[in-house]
């Protein structure tokens, strides 16, 4: 294990998926809720790990097949994103609810959580340029220690997610209030039109 590889794994992959995404908006809304937050966590970090994986160990077979499945990931991203921004929409026009109320009457199923979740994550073509595109890439230069680029690269993704989702927490006494609700349901709505733009438009 080559110590100061494994720390700048987890240094680069903190710096490419901190930035506020379709990804980590759904998980600090469920963070929120307090809503299904392990599994959406868990769902996250081990989709990333296993992508990190196929990037540190099969950069250039998945870089060959990339351009077969792009517009298939594009246009059907692009498609669910649009459909959760319009649902996030319609409920910050029409919800009055506060957390204490969706988080005892209005828990959503656990399985059309992480269907959403896994969606939201393998959907997105920005997720396979950050963890297969750019993290592969970057692991080619560490030669026989990428392994511990990768371990580190996991290990980053993991802890960012669980610290979202349950650092959300803190939160909380803010968005008791609908408006702050409604507030962070827009928000998150024109966070999703907003990547599907980008990935219509070819950006």
């Amino acid at each position: 294990m080559n110590f100061y590889v494994f720390l700048t794994g987890i240094m680069m992959s903190l710096g490419l998926i901190v930035a506020i995404g379709a990804q980590n908006a759904f998980v600090l809304r469920q963070g929120l809720r307090g809503e299904h937050v392990l599994a959406v966590c868990l769902a996250c970090a081990l989709s990333d790990a296993v992508l990190i994986t196929i990037g540190v160990t099969s950069f250039q077979t998945v870089s060959d097949w990339l351009p077969l499945l792009e517009p298939i990931m594009r246009y059907g991203g692009a498609a669910f994103l649009i459909w959760y921004g319009v649902r996030s929409f319609l409920s910050a026009l029409r919800s009055n609810a506060t957390l204490e109320a969706a988080s005892s009457d209005g828990v959503s199923d656990m399985m059309r959580t992480l269907i959403a979740c896994l969606a939201i994550t393998w959907l997105n073509p920005h997720v396979y340029l950050d963890t297969v595109v750019l993290l592969g890439t970057i692991s080619t230069q560490f030669g026989s220690d990428t392994a511990s680029f990768a371990l580190g690269a996991i290990l980053g993704s993991f802890i960012f997610f669980f610290a979202l989702g349950y650092g959300a927490t803190w939160l909380r006494p803010v968005f008791e209030s609908p408006t702050a609700w409604r507030i962070l349901e827009m928000v998150i709505a024109l966070v999703m039109w907003t990547i599907a733009a980008t990935l219509l438009v070819g950006s």
